[in-house]
């Protein structure tokens, strides 16, 4: 079976049970048998197949899954993993959004780069200030992710790339007005609260729990798609991954992350 029509049918597996909100187990036995995906650049095509076939849209932009050392020890990869934020995922600050089918059950407050210019693929790596001069904008996000496969922990990189590095619901928050390129991200404190019917918790965070700096997360992602031939475009927002522990959250949680000077962001989640 050609490489390209396998990655078609892992994608129209992973988009039925993304649909269905059933747990997935294992890869049907025609795939097992004709090869599924394997290794990351397998799983980055069945990633970019599972976006055509998910969405009409333009990509909106992408995400940075495992960005911290424990992320990744948690769900046993190497390093960071980017997925792709599909326009009907993405949603205005103060959403509602269901807890329907998601296993994950957390919430991540990241920071978000907007970028101004396009960072095509090319030979020579970029420079982290290359990157930075083509973002026009910050944001401050509320990722939800989750993930199609039942033992997402043990999945590994291959599947769970392929799952689009579990994208799930991204909440865009306000653009921030403050002059945020005179301060250091990297040891910029944010504060979530959890707020429920009958709890209430805070947690703690910082920017340096992002690849030990936002801006360095967003530029390994610049490589990333670059190595992989794949194209960053001026309006695509780039979530660049938690920068605190996820916050655990149940139906009738309030989420608000707090900024500081950069502001806040809120979503509320539903049964």
């Amino acid at each position: 079976m050609p490489s390209s029509v396998r990655s078609e049918q892992a994608a129209q597996v992973l988009l039925a049970h993304w649909h269905s909100g059933q747990p997935l187990m294992a890869w049907p036995a025609e795939l097992q048998a004709s090869g599924a995906p394997v290794d990351r650049v397998q799983g980055y095509a069945v990633q970019a197949a599972l976006a055509r076939q998910a969405s009409p849209k333009s990509v909106a932009g992408w995400k940075i899954a495992a960005t911290s050392e424990a992320g990744q020890r948690h769900i046993g990869v190497s390093g960071p993993m980017a997925g792709r934020l599909l326009a009907e995922r993405v949603h205005p600050d103060g959403a509602s959004l269901s807890m329907q089918a998601n296993r994950m059950a957390v919430a991540e407050p990241e920071f978000v780069f907007r970028l101004g210019g396009d960072l095509p693929p090319r030979a020579t790596a970029y420079a982290q200030d290359e990157v930075m001069a083509a973002v026009d904008a910050l944001f401050l996000g509320l990722e939800v992710p989750n993930s199609r496969w039942a033992d997402f922990v043990h999945a590994g990189e291959a599947k769970l790339i392929a799952d689009n590095a579990c994208a799930h619901e991204f909440v865009l928050g306000p653009q921030v007005s403050a002059d945020w390129r005179a301060l250091d991200l990297s040891q910029h404190a944010v504060q979530a609260q959890v707020v429920g019917a009958s709890r209430r918790y805070e947690r703690a965070g910082l920017g340096a729990n992002v690849l030990g700096d936002p801006r360095r997360a967003l530029t390994w992602l610049v490589q990333e798609l670059s190595s992989l031939g794949v194209p960053l475009a001026a309006g695509q927002f780039v979530t660049t991954g938690t920068c605190m522990p996820p916050l655990e959250i149940v139906a009738g949680d309030e989420v608000l992350a707090d900024f500081g000077v950069l502001g806040q962001v809120r979503a509320r989640f539903t049964d």
